[in-house]
């Protein structure tokens, strides 16, 4: 038998857990994406915390805040909202802010179905990014799978936010944009500093940061290009739905 026959080949070694790829997207993330690469794509536990963490924080809002209150906190941070609301007579200003807090609340009620329907998205516009841009041979499986792990951060946030709620925020205080202390938005105020200002604060967001880079390192490895074209890929996006972000909040607000 030769010698490569006795190693054998990285395509047959064994696969790791989806707990291990967990432990090691914190601790050594290019394990969990090669892994990924090698065609090990489960992504439903990822999947199922972010959706119990998610769930948590829902709880924590619903209990410590209550989602009248969260929409009339949103309310009040536009000013043109807040000023067009308070001129509607009294029947139809209880029926909108009926409606904003409905939207709220069962929007973030779904969830399970928003997380999967932007998996969806993001992971077939940056295949294509990174595929017809920038040469790579990813598959839409493997970035959808790497999409979840990378996307573990989130997880962090969640909790800080439902430490917050519990540890005695004021409900009047509560911003669901910013409802973790991880972003310069969050000790900003936003009719003091404007919208665009607050926008691009709330953008540089620690966690979203350490997302950001996990998936640039993923879908680089899927990808089988080299690390800074996912870095390009990635940023390259957010950098542009950031400053569209803001742009949106100015003329707006």
């Amino acid at each position: 038998m030769t010698e490569p026959e006795i190693q054998g080949t990285p395509e047959s070694a064994p696969g790791l857990t989806q707990g291990q790829r967990i432990v090691y997207t914190f601790t050594a993330p290019s394990k969990t994406f090669e892994d990924i690469k090698r065609g090990n794509k489960s992504w439903w536990l990822p999947f199922i915390l972010s959706v119990v963490f998610g769930y948590a924080l829902f709880g924590a809002i619903t209990m410590k805040v209550g989602w009248a209150q969260v929409a009339e906190n949103a309310i009040n941070m536009n000013q043109k909202s807040a000023e067009r609301i308070a001129s509607l007579p009294p029947d139809q200003r209880a029926t909108t802010m009926k409606i904003t807090q409905y939207s709220m609340e069962g929007g973030f009620a779904a969830t399970p179905l928003l997380v999967l329907l932007f998996g969806v998205i993001i992971s077939g516009v940056m295949l294509g990014t990174i595929n017809f841009i920038f040469g790579g041979k990813a598959k839409f499986g493997s970035v959808f799978a790497m999409w979840f792990y990378a996307s573990l951060p989130a997880l962090i946030k969640s909790a800080l936010g439902a430490i917050v709620l519990f540890a005695g925020m004021a409900p009047e205080s509560f911003n669901l944009q910013n409802f973790a202390p991880t972003s310069l938005g969050a000790f900003l105020s936003q009719q003091e500093v404007g919208a665009a200002v607050y926008g691009l604060a709330s953008a540089l967001d620690f966690t979203t940061i350490w997302y950001l880079v996990l998936f640039s390192i993923g879908l680089s490895t899927v990808a089988g290009v080299k690390r800074s074209k996912g870095y390009i890929a990635v940023f390259g996006w957010w950098a542009v739905i950031v400053l569209v972000g803001a742009g949106y909040a100015a003329i707006t607000s």
